[in-house]
Formats: C-alpha cells, structure tokens, sequence
C-alpha cells in the first residue's frame, strides 16, 4: 500500500511541475516575445530583442479643392458689403485692403503699384481724375528675371454698381487660386494682380484698362523675357460654360491649353474672341494671353449686380478650370 501511494504522489508532483512550466524549452523562460509568437525571456546576460512594427506610409496629399462657399462670400464682402468700387474712391481704396491682407496672409509679397486715372465718363456718370493702383503679389522669393505666369482679375466697377459678376467674381477666384497655389504648388511660380481702373472713363483704348496698361508699361525688360502667359478672369460668376476667348493678336497657345484642361477635368467650355478685359493690355505687348469668362447677363454695369446675380456652381467651373492650368503635373485630383 506504501508503494501504491508514494508512485500516485510521484504522478501528481510529475503533472504538477507540467502545469506550471508549459512546453517552453529549458533556455527560453517566459517573459519577452520569441519568433513563435510565445512569451520567452533573454538568456542569461543577452539583452532581450524589441521587434518595431513598420511606420505607416504618410497619407497622399489631400486633392486640391476649389471652395465655392469661401468665393461665394468674397462675392458678398466685395459687392455686397463694401459696395461700388470706383476706381479712386474710398470704397476701392476699402477692397484694396481686404485683398491685400488675404494675399499677405497666405504668405505672398504684397505691394501698390500706384497710377494716375484720367476724369471721363463712368458708364454714364461724370467722375473726376484722381489715383488708383494694382494690387500685386508674387510668391516667397519670386525671381522676375526666371519664366513666371501671370494671372489678374480687376477689382474696380462703374459708378453705379455693387459689382458681384463685374468683377467680384473674378477676384473671387484669384483669391482660391492664390490659396491653392500656396497650398499645392504650382507649375511655374504665378504672380497674381488685382488690377484697378480696368473700367471704362470714355471710349477708346485710351481710356480704359488703365491698371493693367500702366503694369505692362512698367515691366522690366528681364520681367517681359521671362512671363510665358497672362490669364484675365473677368465675369465668370455667370452662364453654364466658361467662354476662354483671346483677342486677335494672341497666339492660340495659351487659349488652346486651357480648353485642352477643360475636357481633362470635365468643364464644359467655348472658345471666344474679346478684348474687352486686361488681358488685351498683355495681347498688345505682345504676350500669348486668354481671358475666362465674358456671359452676356441683364444686370450688366447696373446697380442690380449684386451677389445674387453670381452662380457659384460657375465660380466653381471656371475655379477649377485655372487650377486646372495651374497645377503640377502629376498632382492628385
């Protein structure tokens, strides 16, 4: 009976020191991570081996977006807050502010570029001469003399007018591209222009695109060499398609390319013949040019153009029609 028990007890000491050890071998106690899976510790005097997960892959760039909603309301402070903007009035000098700090804020180099405006006839309003300017800004260390593009938007109205489609509408647009061009990148580096006295004082050349005639007058001989094209955006908050127009002097380059990026990105376009926008001061130079917009709509230079008028289903067309012009090849959409 002695012998009986003594082997149980041996069984059960046997099934004991089991249930504690597992199947770890002798040389891996428990304790770190082993290439089983299993815990298991160092051997004695080794560190023990920290095995790091891979780092995830940085998160592509996000698609550059136009924002309707933030153009829309540039419309409404433009045309619906400040108001007319006659080219030497207060109310301008008032918008000339708000685009330069939004410009300034996105961390462009700002500047006036000031300019006698003759007196004339503001769309059948007598005004007097007095002093404008273009409202510039070019990217963190733009170099003038290295090839650049060009795009510009005028700021002023006729007498009369709040001026939501002519040209809040335009501005509006130069303002999300700036924000996208700072964001993404771009092509070629882009000076933007928020030219003033683009509006008619008389008939004739002469008399008109004042702002942007006295740009081109004073660009420098290196500046001139090296703007590859010029892109106006005037009136582009109405219609269904965005016209893309020239004069007749501009090579069809610059017009070309863009209704080629119309169909890339599905915006349904037209080609046109204008010269009634800033870019026709460009063409006369010289320079390969286009101007986006241009639809005939009833409240034209008339105290009726105010936000309402604007479409931002049409901002938003001719927004990405630009970005599309704009953008580094490559970039995700």
């Amino acid at each position: 009976m002695r012998v009986l028990v003594a082997s149980v007890t041996a069984v059960v000491a046997a099934l004991a020191l089991s249930s504690c050890t597992g199947d770890a071998p002798a040389d891996q106690p428990s304790g770190v991570s082993g290439p089983s899976g299993r815990t298991s510790a160092p051997r004695l005097g080794q560190a023990p081996t920290v095995t790091l997960s891979p780092a995830p892959e940085p998160p592509p760039p996000a698609p550059a977006r136009f924002r309707a909603a933030r153009a829309i309301a540039d419309v409404r402070l433009l045309a619906g807050i400040i108001g007319p903007r006659l080219a030497t009035a207060p109310a301008y000098r008032a918008a000339g502010r708000t685009v330069s700090g939004r410009l300034d804020g996105l961390g462009y180099d700002v500047r006036r570029q000031w300019f006698r405006v003759p007196a004339g006839d503001s769309w059948g309003v007598p005004v007097a001469a007095g002093r404008s300017f273009n409202v510039v800004a070019t990217p963190a260390g733009f170099d003038p003399g290295r090839p650049h593009l060009l795009v510009g938007a005028h700021l002023d109205t006729v007498a009369v007018a709040p001026g939501a489609e002519d040209n809040a509408s335009g501005v509006a647009v130069l303002l999300e591209a700036a924000r996208l061009a700072t964001e993404q990148g771009t092509r070629l580096p882009v000076v933007l222009v928020a030219f003033g006295a683009e509006e008619p004082r008389g008939p004739g050349d002469d008399e008109h695109h004042v702002g942007s005639r006295h740009y081109v007058r004073h660009m420098p001989p290196a500046q001139r060499d090296a703007l590859r094209a010029m892109v106006s955006l005037d009136r582009v908050g109405v219609g269904r398609d965005v016209p893309v127009c020239t004069g007749p002097l501009s090579p069809p380059d610059v017009r070309q390319a863009l209704l080629r990026d119309a169909r890339r990105v599905a915006v349904p376009a037209h080609p046109c013949e204008n010269t009634a926008s800033d870019h026709w001061s460009f063409e006369k130079a010289g320079f390969a040019v286009a101007r986006l917009g241009s639809t005939s709509y009833a409240e034209y230079h008339s105290a009726a153009d105010r936000p309402r008028v604007v479409d931002p289903r049409q901002l938003t067309r001719t927004g990405r029609l630009l970005w599309a012009w704009l953008e580094r090849p490559g970039q995700p959409r």
